[in-house]
């Protein structure tokens, strides 16, 4: 039986690693900054290279000392401001910064995308190679960006530029191709929040957001549920035109350097479907 003695003990030694973790991540990033990078005379002997101790705390303005115990390991409290700042300094990345941000015990703050950051080349051909399956990519908003032609005839799903939520909730054929669309609009709407959650302040979540609350009923009485789910996996039906029901089971996924970018595959779950998805991307 786990007791109180043997929590708080494991719970001082994943602090202490953690500590331990902040000290060496700071001190090997100190030590790839040149002095000449963030302006400062490179000449001079110096034991150790990068910058020294007191030449980040004065460029992220703090204080010497504290920045002294902050890479010692200390148990000090660290706001995020601070490590913004330390993070500009040090040159960090995007996943640095965060990772910064854990070994202080901060969440990270969310991640933000250029508006208009261009795809990924390697996405298209991921799609084609994934072919008879249905798979698409939405942009951060869920506008497709990317689908292909297995997507486009079993959903219905245009090539590029439409809202999938939308579509969802506006577009009578589109939501004809689900069997059991009812039941899964609740669980559409709740990704969606969360999906918005995620860019805070993002105005163009709130237009898509307000244009369907004002004219459908269906996703504002949704919407007022204020249900949060966030999608990895699941399963749909889809009833075709031509070939009839078909399930499938999906994955979610989301490329490493794009995080604001939702890749959708989608696996026939029995050998009827998959034969019916065959026959109709033969014809």
């Amino acid at each position: 039986m786990t007791t109180t003695h043997d929590t708080n003990s494991d719970r001082a030694v994943h602090d202490r690693r953690r500590r331990e973790d902040l000290r060496d991540f700071l001190r090997s990033r100190r030590a790839r900054v040149m002095p000449e990078d963030v302006g400062l005379p490179g000449r001079g002997l110096r034991r150790t290279p990068g910058l020294r101790r007191e030449e980040v705390a004065t460029l992220a303005g703090i204080g010497i000392s504290w920045y002294t115990w902050l890479e010692q390991g200390r148990d000090i409290q660290v706001s995020g401001s601070v490590v913004e700042s330390i993070s500009r300094v040090l040159g960090l990345d995007a996943a640095e910064r965060g990772y910064l941000h854990r070994l202080v015990g901060l969440v990270p703050p969310p991640a933000v995308a250029p508006a208009e950051a261009p795809e990924l080349p390697e996405l298209e051909r991921l799609m084609d190679s994934w072919l008879p399956y249905p798979a698409y990519v939405l942009d951060r908003w869920w506008n497709y960006v990317l689908t292909n032609s297995s997507a486009q005839a079993v959903f219905g799903v245009p090539r590029s530029g439409e809202n999938c939520l939308v579509l969802f909730f506006s577009e009578p054929r589109y939501r004809s191709f689900f069997a059991d669309w009812s039941g899964l609009a609740p669980q559409v709407v709740a990704d969606f929040r969360s999906a918005a959650a995620a860019f805070p302040g993002d105005t163009r979540f709130t237009a898509i957001q307000r244009e369907l609350y004002e004219n459908n009923p269906e996703f504002a009485r949704l919407w007022d549920q204020h249900d949060v789910r966030s999608e990895s996996h699941g399963t749909k039906s889809v009833v075709h035109p031509v070939m009839g029901e078909m399930t499938f089971d999906h994955l979610v996924m989301h490329p490493a350097t794009r995080q604001d970018l939702r890749v959708s595959v989608h696996l026939p779950r029995d050998s009827e479907a998959r034969g019916r998805l065959e026959r109709l991307l033969s014809k």
